[in-house]
């Protein structure tokens, strides 16, 4: 069996606040193709310190192809001075153990990335048979012993116009510096004669046996699995998140940069946003293993889809106060907030609509993050007849901070109340107590509003993972128009 370096440390999981303004509701996710420019929403680094970790984990898997080489027979011919001709055949090779000692995975600027794998060394084990007339036909048993083996393969990384990431061999070559057999049965020196013609042959078909096991193991193996990379990812039963490539891997002298589009858009269809993404200009951290900025366009564009989607907009109606409140949503409530109000419309039910004037948008910058939002809230009195009267106006500026929690595969977040002021537009009801039509307000964002938004940002924004991949020492940054997330890496093997 094979045996090669593996390294096992356990995911744990941060938590890391963060301070957000206003409906987050729409800003963990983003939307759409078309009229984007051609900077990513979303960048994942690989440092050489996750190559390194890739490169270990790719032992694992040329191991297991090793270990089913199918090595073809040996034969051929010979003439001994004085004995005559005589034919050899090596037969039943089965390799009993390989060891892969030293890897590394470097990025190949402008190509893609290197492997190269030193040090290692394959032990075969077989029978031989000699026929040299008719009475003399020795055999028996060999084992062969492969030294100082060195592989380097040059791997290509592109992308298909799904935007699913390919990868092909666009070259391998292999070295078997020294190669030893050790020959038992009768006759074996006779087969000595020939030791080194055999020594050679061996070492020109291992050669070419690791290099065509090699490429079958990139087509067979390493471009599925990175076909497991989400081009759309669920993020609730209203948004996908698009994670196709903008273009192929850029590959620099100690990283990797994988490009996404980043975009959110409706389950049911995409129109273009007006937005584009920032320039992202990451700082050289190599101290973890892979690195996420998502921008703020990310964000914003969600933001505009669930604006563009009604999703910001709300209505309330006395049905929806529960039972148990002193308050109710009625004229004869309302005479607090509005003294004229219940003289005009004694006994009478009121509406309250509101929506955010246009999309928020996140802003961030170093250490910082802020949005501005704004809502109206405009009030109607419910007549008799079914007409809704309009009776006030009202702008409400409000701001929230957020906690945002990261697991293995998800960013999530939870919003905190913040700052809530409410300014008088218009009132056709005479004096109007702003103060305490606040505070109910934020009674209500606090009781109803805020718990709803909370329980879809629970559900987290996935983040572009292969299959089996999960993260850990997650930290996070924010800088200008995009969060960092750093973090290492486990592959979690079934």
């Amino acid at each position: 069996m094979c045996d090669g370096p593996a390294t096992h440390r356990e995911p744990r999981m941060g938590a890391l606040p963060g301070s957000l303004l206003s409906l987050l509701l729409g800003l963990l996710l983003t939307s759409t193709p078309g009229v984007l420019g051609a900077n990513p929403g979303l960048v994942a680094r690989i440092t050489d310190k996750g190559l390194a970790y890739a490169a270990q984990e790719g032992l694992l898997v040329l191991q297991r192809e090793l270990q089913e080489i199918m090595l073809p027979n040996l034969d051929g011919d010979f003439k001994i001075k004085h004995v005559g001709r005589g034919s050899y055949e090596f037969h039943s090779l089965d390799i009993r153990s390989c060891q892969l000692r030293g890897s590394a995975l470097k990025p190949l600027p402008s190509h893609g990335l290197s492997l190269s794998i030193s040090d290692s060394s394959i032990h075969v084990h077989g029978q031989w048979k000699v026929k040299l007339n008719r009475f003399m036909k020795p055999r028996g048993s060999f084992d062969l012993q492969v030294e100082d083996i060195t592989i380097t393969v040059n791997l290509l990384l592109g992308s298909e116009p799904s935007g699913r990431p390919t990868v092909t061999a666009s070259s391998c070559n292999s070295y078997i510096r020294r190669v030893e057999v050790d020959l038992s049965g009768g006759l074996g020196w006779l087969v000595k004669l020939f030791h080194d013609q055999i020594q050679s042959r061996f070492r020109r078909v291992l050669e070419s046996k690791i290099c065509e096991m090699v490429q079958k193991s990139v087509t067979s193996d390493l471009q599925p699995y990175l076909q497991t990379l989400p081009v759309t990812a669920e993020i609730d039963n209203f948004l996908d998140v698009d994670y196709s490539f903008t273009e192929a891997p850029r590959a620099t002298v100690q990283i990797l940069d994988v490009l996404f589009k980043g975009e959110i858009f409706h389950h049911n269809h995409r129109s273009p946003v007006a937005l584009l993404p920032p320039v992202l200009s990451l700082p050289e951290d190599h101290s973890q293993m892979v690195y996420f900025a998502i921008s703020d366009y990310v964000f914003n564009t969600a933001s505009l889809v669930y604006y563009q989607a009604g999703y910001m907009n709300f209505s309330i109606t006395d049905d929806l106060i529960p039972s148990d409140s002193p308050f109710r949503l009625t004229t004869s409530s309302f005479r607090a907030f509005a003294p004229r109000i219940a003289r005009l419309y004694p006994k009478m039910n009121l509406e309250l609509q509101g929506g955010v004037i246009s999309a928020p948008l996140l802003q961030l910058s170093p250490g910082n993050l802020s949005v501005t939002s704004q809502m109206e809230i405009e009030g109607f009195v419910l007549l008799p007849n079914s007409v809704r009267k309009p009776v006030f106006r009202l702008d409400v500026t409000t701001n929230v901070s957020a906690t945002l929690t990261f697991n293995t595969s998800r960013i999530t977040g939870i919003l905190d109340p913040g700052k809530l002021h409410v300014e008088l537009k218009e009132s056709k009801v005479g004096v109007f107590n702003v103060e305490l039509l606040e505070s109910v307000l934020k009674y209500f964002m606090l009781n109803t509003l805020y718990p709803e938004i909370n329980e879809k940002l629970a559900q987290g924004f996935p983040l572009p993972l292969l299959k089996s991949i999960q993260l850990y020492d997650l930290a996070l940054q924010i800088h200008k128009d995009f969060l960092l997330l750093g973090a290492n890496v486990q592959y979690m093997r079934v």
